[in-house]
């Protein structure tokens, strides 16, 4: 059985992981609250693809290609949350746990940039 490779995780690795887990658990809590709707599932697929990407990293599966992958993965909820709560954000209320998630998710792309271009 593979063990994972957690010497070879650097601080910034370390804080992309918990960044992507804070966001894979308000994906998660806020999926399963809208369940059965199909937003429901979307979000829990998004929060569990988080922690896949997060556990194939700890066993050193191809990292640069789940950098590569991460960012726009990443990326585009920021951009579709965006355009679907576009009156919300405008009128400047914004959920603590939707704020939370969006300066997670921001982090973890500026962190998944770099460890992409420092990466052999």
């Amino acid at each position: 059985m593979a063990t994972p490779s957690l010497d070879t995780l650097s601080p910034l690795h370390w804080m992309g992981i918990v960044l992507a887990l804070l966001s894979a658990s308000v994906h998660l809590v806020l999926g399963v609250g809208f369940l059965p709707h199909p937003m429901g599932v979307l979000f829990v697929l998004s929060g569990l693809g988080f922690v896949g990407a997060v556990v194939l990293l700890l066993f050193d599966f191809r990292r640069r290609l789940l950098y590569a992958i991460g960012i726009p993965y990443t990326g585009v909820q920021i951009v579709l949350w965006a355009v679907l709560n576009w009156g919300t954000i405008s009128g400047g209320t914004i959920p603590p746990s939707h704020a939370l998630d969006k300066v997670a998710q921001a982090g973890l792309v500026v962190i998944l940039i770099h460890l992409y271009r420092t990466a052999n």
